[in-house]
This record gives C-alpha cells, structure tokens and sequence, in this order.
C-alpha cells in the first residue's frame, strides 16, 4: 500500500494569463523567499517583497499609496488603529527629556497621551488652544519636538489657525502633526499648508462604513517616516489585511460619500438651530460659529459632516433625546455611511472632570453628530422628532 499525497503541502499559486479586477485579499502571515541572498536583497532594498506580515504585506501597501494620492504624501504606514498612527508618531520620533504641545481639544484617547502616557516615559506635554497662534509660540521650548493639532476639534468643532502654527513651527524648528481626521484631504490637505506629518484615523470618513479599524502616518522626511515604520513594526502595529482590504474599498466611493454627507450636515446644522430646545448648534462655515471667519478662508466651503449641538435639560433630557431617536445609533464613532450620535461626556471625555469640561465648552446636554448620506427630510425628521421629546 503507497502513501498518499500529503494534503496540506502548499502548492504554488496558480499562474492566469489574466489579472483580478478586484485587488486580491492576502491573509498570509509569511512568504516563502527563494534563497537567503533574495531575503537579504527584500530587506535591503535591492528587491520588493515581503518576508513577515508584521514588517508589511501587500494589502496595506495597495490601501498606503491610495491615501498618500489623497493627501500628496508618499511612503505612507497604515497602522491597527487611528491610536496606532499616534503611537507611530510620538514614539517613533519623541525620546525622554523632548517635549510636546497638543491642541487642548483633541480626541479623548490623544488626551490621555498627552496628559498620562507621555509625561510616564520622560516626555514633558503642554496643551495650548490651537486658535490662539500666539499662545503655540508662547509655549514652545527649546526642547519642544513636536506639535500635534486637528484642524477642526473633537467635539466643540473650533478652528485651529493652521497658517499661525505652521509659520511658528516652521520658525521654531518644531514638527507639525496634523490629525487630519475630520477634515479628510477633500476639505483640506495638511502638506500643502507646511504640515511635517500627518495622521488619520482610517476607521472613519476614510473607511466610511464601521467594519474597519485602522490608522495612517506619513511624514515628509524620509528619515521621520522610517523612524515611523520601525517603530510601527518593533510594537507590533500591524493592520488587519482584511481591514486593509474593506478600508480600500471604502476609499472608491470615499468623494461620493463626503460630498453627500456634507450637504447634509450644512442642512441639519440650520435645521437644528431653528427648533426650540436647542440652545447652540456648532458648524464651521454657519455665520454665528465662533471661528467663522477663520474657517471659510481655511476650508473655503468645505464644512465637513460633523455637527455639535446643545440642549437644555442636563443627562435627564440627554437621555430623552437618545431613547426618541432609536433609529439613529447612539455610538462614540463617526464618518459612517448611517448618521450617528454621540454624547461626549459619557464617552471620548468622560475622563475629564466636570469643571475641565465645561471649560471646553461640553454640558451633559451637548451632543455631537456624525451625519451620513441618508434622505435629509428622513434624517430632519427623526431629529425634529426626538429633541420634541425632551420638552415633553
């Protein structure tokens, strides 16, 4: 009696005189190489391959270069996460005894950086308002190596004044790190306004659809950028393939989505801020938002989707307004297909005291939308519907 063919030999795959019209998902965690001196050509360079999922693999690089063309970068990582991009950047290119300024409304997480991990590791932070040029120059150091600012804030929306930061940055030798987040490159490309780095969160607008958790780094010094990447590898802040593979095709109806969701958001916002109950409604390009002026000459017309809003009433009427609206998901996340709510004291600042967060301009009655493509009568609708109900 013979043996048979062992079935879990892995065969080559098979060779077509035809290519995929779809960019193939590759989940293999390792690639085979034909020799060692073709393994020392892929890690010096000599030659393009992979050798170990962790260190790259092909659908990270198709959705990597998809992005740079979006923003006019090159050389670009994608990361596990938009918190992996940050990660990226402070420590790949910060060390103990280096400082860093923040704008004092980031997203929750950079915060906590900011505030805890930071400081832990021997790297002194400061947090400035990123509308107030002046007081970036103020508190920068001689040690200062970086500064990390979003364009437009989470959640209260103000307007960084990007071409303040940038002239004082480049002046004082000190890195621009945009997180580019809500913005996107279709309301504004940091790189073209002297930003070092920029970074997103690929998990929202950019994915658009909340099945696909990733980040995105690039920087334009080559060194910053492998500096980047090798700590990206060392910690193990690989993405998904498959993520990779869904964000990438997200990205092709990425235009169609933005254009769409913010159209509505500019209808929402005025619509908001008609109905009784409503006490502020905050969207960049409205005339009574506080860096109005600031914002047309940043962002031209470009609001953007996010939407923040305030009601009366304390948690109580918060509450209301969330169990009046069930069809629209009530979930700490944005740049969905589908308009999502958002109530930042219970979710990306609930780690700040009630004292720091009114100084940022939250109450328990505030609320930030993520709006999304659906028919804006439905949308005016269910939120005419469940702010009614608070008053009840």
């Amino acid at each position: 009696m013979t043996d048979s063919p062992n079935p879990i030999r892995r065969g080559p795959f098979p060779p077509s005189a035809s290519r995929p019209v779809g960019t193939p998902l590759q989940p293999s965690v390792v690639y085979a190489a034909e020799s060692p001196d073709a393994l020392d050509a892929q890690y010096e360079g000599r030659a393009r391959g992979y050798a170990y999922a962790r260190e790259g693999h092909p659908n990270a690089d198709v959705l990597a270069g998809m992005i740079d063309g979006l923003e006019g970068a090159e050389g670009g990582i994608v990361t596990g996460s938009g918190m992996a991009a940050v990660a990226a950047v402070m420590m790949g290119l910060c060390r103990a005894g280096d400082h860093v300024l923040g704008g004092d409304q980031l997203y929750g997480r950079s915060l906590r950086m900011m505030r805890e991990d930071l400081p832990r590791l021997g790297i002194a932070t400061d947090l400035v308002d990123p509308t107030d040029a002046g007081a970036v120059a103020a508190a920068i150091r001689p040690e200062t190596r970086l500064m990390l600012v979003e364009v437009v804030s989470n959640p209260t929306l103000r307007v960084a004044d990007m071409e303040g930061i940038a002239r004082v940055c480049a002046d004082r030798g000190v890195l621009l790190v945009v997180d580019n987040t809500f913005t996107t490159p279709r309301g504004y490309r940091p790189f073209d306004h002297g930003a070092d780095i920029v970074v997103h969160s690929v998990t929202k607008l950019l994915a658009g659809h909340s099945d696909a958790t990733l980040g995105y780094a690039a920087a334009r010094d080559p060194a910053l950028r492998e500096a980047m990447r090798v700590f990206a590898i060392t910690a193990g802040l690989t993405p998904s393939p498959f993520d990779c593979w869904l964000a990438e095709r997200g990205l092709y109806s990425f235009a169609l989505r933005y254009d769409r969701a913010e159209a509505n958001a500019a209808r929402l916002a005025d619509h908001l801020a008609s109905l009784p109950g409503v006490t502020r409604v905050l969207y960049p390009t409205r005339p009574d938002h506080p860096d109005h002026n600031r914002a047309t000459a940043l962002l031209g017309a470009r609001g953007g989707n996010m939407v923040s809003f305030e009601i009366t009433g304390g948690r109580d009427a918060a509450n209301r307004l969330v169990r009046a609206a069930p069809q629209i998901a009530f979930a700490p996340t944005l740049g969905d297909v589908a308009t999502t709510l958002s109530h930042p004291p219970s979710s990306s600042h609930r780690a700040l005291t009630p004292e720091a967060r009114a100084a940022l301009g939250i109450s328990e009655g505030f609320f930030r939308v993520s709006v999304g493509v659906e028919d804006i009568d439905r949308l005016l609708g269910d939120f005419t519907t469940a702010i009614a109900a608070v008053g009840r």
